[in-house]
């Protein structure tokens, strides 16, 4: 079975919950608070699949707590070769719709040109934004989470999705 690290930083609360939605998904799986936990890039090299969590803030930008982890990764450069990335992230739509869940458009960017494949793709439908730097071919390119706007969408949007990663990596 694969081993599965999810990474998430989280400002008020919402990407913390989804990890932790997921945590309890998936099975073999270690959560990672950015803030409390993380180390370095050879602590993510250790898992088969990294879920990596990020809310969108400022610009576009990831939670704070991934910036000098971010910073770092693509100054070193490690090898992401073969492992498997799927992104989810929160945003606010409506308030932020300039920028929406941008913060996984940017991960994806530094994770891809370190060799990283990604799965959990998410479809669009449904959300109402006037640009996103995670939209990718018309989906996104992870779980896109609006707790603000649409709350009520959460958790069945955090199961479907894990559903869908299972199939993706053959975990079901």
């Amino acid at each position: 079975m694969a081993s599965i690290g999810i990474f998430y930083g989280s400002s008020s609360g919402v990407t913390r919950s989804v990890a932790e939605q997921l945590e309890t998904l998936f099975e073999e799986v270690e959560l990672i608070d950015m803030e409390e936990d993380y180390d370095d890039a050879d602590q993510m090299l250790e898992f088969d699949v990294l879920l990596l969590g990020s809310s969108t803030w400022g610009q576009g930008d990831p939670q704070r707590d991934w910036v000098d982890a971010l910073y770092d990764i693509e100054n070193e450069a490690p090898d992401f070769s073969g492992k498997k990335i799927a992104l989810f992230g929160a945003g606010d739509q409506d308030t932020h719709g300039e920028e929406f869940v941008s913060a996984l458009g940017k991960m994806h960017e530094v994770f891809g040109n370190l060799g990283a494949e990604f799965v959990g793709f998410w479809s669009t439908e449904g959300y109402k934004y006037e640009h996103s730097l995670a939209e990718k071919e018309g989906q996104f390119c992870g779980l896109a989470i609006d707790d603000v706007n649409q709350e009520d969408l959460t958790s069945q949007r955090v199961q479907t999705w894990a559903t869908q990663l299972k199939s993706e990596l053959s975990l079901a």
